[in-house]
């Protein structure tokens, strides 16, 4: 499952050797990234502060689709 967060300047310093170890993830603009369930596990095991910007869970339903579908 993919999960949207966002750091702040000093988070991203502390999160981004964890990120790189444990997430083929994407980054955005303003130190927001999406990365796998498992690296949002390990970021806070590791005390790293985020917010968590939503994940394929609260995605809506597209009546007929599929979950990742590209419509």
């Amino acid at each position: 499952m993919k999960v949207v967060i966002r750091l702040s300047a000093r988070e991203e310093a502390r999160a981004l050797p964890i990120l790189l170890r444990h997430s083929a993830g994407m980054g955005l603009p303003n130190r927001t990234y999406v990365v796998t369930a498992e690296a949002v596990q390990r970021l806070r095991e590791a005390g790293v502060k985020f917010t968590e910007l939503g994940s394929e869970a609260d995605a809506p339903e597209v009546p007929g689709g599929v979950a990742g579908e590209r419509i």
